[in-house]
């Protein structure tokens, strides 16, 4: 009795702690890999999966998670067993199962299924089916069984089945360093033209984990995830640790609660131009120890990271304060030869510079003498009294004159000047016979009839017109006999100022 007394109380803590492990499954801290509950079989065709203790009842509060992947290019079929039970309700609130297209639970739901009647056959459109089993702490029942298999995708009947992959794992380890898909052709894991689904295992020192963060990124086909994409796995390679997925346009960066990071690529043969380049960085948890950095985001990086040109932690605090000690290795850098090229350099110039000043100090500048004016209108008004003589232009057709036709109009216009000497005294004496015999208006109105009989015909000139040339004439206004003589261009009435005035009138007493 007391021997079968004991097995009972062990078999009521084992179930006991086996439903307390069930239910902390909810509780328990993101580090942790949640415990697997039900059967979970895989083959390379397919696989089964049962929830907790079937054909018997399930436990309450339990929450189980499945993913399912299958190979690249191909499908996933998921049947459930005719035997099925669920405890039933009003839009499967309480126990029920959980079927979403894709590898995540936020990806695109299926549906969600309970009661007696068992779901139908669910097909994925990827490479992947996301499956929560959900039961409440009332009312269990027998629970599913499902099994699933691989179809080739639709998508790519065109392309026929896949080559073999090549093998293309990495590892890599220590306080940082640098993921990139370069490294695929570098080391000889595949050619440019080959689809790869290459690994990279990134183990951290002892007590840390991992920091990726991401440097380039672009997807030859983006958003087309069935042909390239960047996975993150947060412990394995397994899909039940699958952190993140990129395909898109853009790519976050991710922070790791393990110290085992697994970076996987995908391309096929029509996207291998995709690439990527990420950045990982061990760290600890504070308390920070001292040969470490505190990056103010709950990071403690080595020592050896700070100001080393790249950002370690999620703020770049590592970064900020290094002017100082990039300027001291720019002036340790110009010491060596690059500051002996400035150096030349600028002696060079400096020199080129000296010399252009000297020589523009020494060359002789040119002396610029002011020119005056051939013609001073004050000058040409005191030889020729009084001012009110008007010019009067003798015009030849020839570009040169002949000397002693020059003198000839010389000697006309001293002739011209001495006729017209008595009329000049009275018309500034106010003389009326001079205003009778030679006034303006007389003047203008014999100048207006000459003018008139002249105008149709054209004026000829006092001399032949051999080879003359112009010249410029000074003669009164009011000779009768130099208005018959000459052809006047213009006349134009002088103001007489009272001083021209009183010296004319003195030569006349005299």
């Amino acid at each position: 009795n007391f021997s079968l007394s004991v097995v009972a109380s062990l078999i009521i803590l084992h179930l006991s702690g086996a439903t307390k492990k069930g239910t902390e499954k909810q509780t328990t801290p993101e580090g942790q890999k949640p415990v697997q509950c039900g059967t979970w079989t895989k083959y390379a065709e397919g696989g089964i999966f049962t929830s907790p203790n079937y054909p018997n009842k399930y436990p309450p509060d339990r929450e189980c998670v499945y993913i399912i992947e299958a190979a690249p290019r191909q499908c996933i079929e998921l049947h459930f067993d005719e035997k099925y039970s669920i405890e039933p309700s009003w839009e499967c609130k309480f126990d029920h199962i959980e079927v979403r297209d894709g590898p995540f639970g936020f990806s695109p739901i299926i549906g969600r299924f309970c009661g007696q009647q068992n779901p139908p056959m669910i097909k994925s459109s990827g490479r992947f089916l996301w499956i929560k089993f959900f039961a409440d702490g009332e009312l269990e029942s027998i629970g599913f069984s499902a099994r699933y298999n691989f179809t080739p995708d639709p998508d790519f009947k065109d392309l026929g089945a896949l080559k073999p992959l090549p093998v293309c794992e990495f590892e890599m380890g220590g306080p940082e360093g640098i993921v990139e898909s370069v490294q695929i052709v570098k080391e000889g894991k595949a050619s440019e033209t080959e689809a790869v689904d290459c690994k990279w295992f990134i183990r951290a020192p002892p007590r840390s984990k991992i920091y990726l963060r991401f440097l380039d990124y672009e997807m030859q086909n983006s958003n087309e995830c069935k042909r390239n994409f960047v996975a993150v796995y947060d412990g394995s390679s397994s899909v039940e640790d699958l952190k993140a997925k990129f395909c898109s346009t853009v790519a976050n960066d991710v922070m790791l609660r393990t110290g085992l990071g697994v970076i996987r690529m995908w391309a096929d043969e029509g996207s291998r131009s995709s690439r990527f380049q990420m950045l990982f960085t061990s760290f600890q948890e504070p308390p920070c120890e001292a040969n470490t950095f505190f990056c103010h985001s709950n990071m403690c990086i080595n020592n050896t990271l700070v100001c080393n040109g790249l950002q370690n932690c999620v703020y770049p605090w590592d970064e900020n304060h290094c002017k100082e000690k990039r300027k001291a290795n720019l002036l340790d850098q110009l010491t060596n030869t690059s500051g002996t090229i400035i150096g030349v350099t600028s002696c060079i110039v400096i020199i080129l510079i000296v010399v252009s000043v000297i020589v523009q100090i020494k060359q002789p500048r040119k002396k610029f003498v002011q020119r005056k004016t051939d013609f001073d209108q004050t000058v040409f008004q005191e030889v020729f009294e009084p001012p009110h003589y008007e010019l009067c232009t003798l015009r030849g057709t020839g570009p040169t004159a002949d000397l002693a036709d020059v003198a000839d109009d010389f000697e006309n216009y001293h002739k011209l000047r001495r006729s017209s000497s008595k009329c000049i005294h009275d018309h500034h004496c106010g003389s009326q016979v001079s205003s009778i015999k030679g006034s303006r208006s007389n003047l203008s109105t014999r100048d207006a009839s000459v003018l008139t009989e002249i105008q149709p015909q054209p004026v000829k000139p006092l001399i032949q017109p051999m080879n003359r040339r112009n010249i410029l004439v000074m003669k009164h206004s009011y000779s009768q006999d130099a208005a018959d003589a000459c052809e006047i261009d213009e006349i134009e009435e002088v103001p007489t100022t009272s001083h021209r005035l009183s010296r004319h009138d003195k030569a006349v007493q005299r």
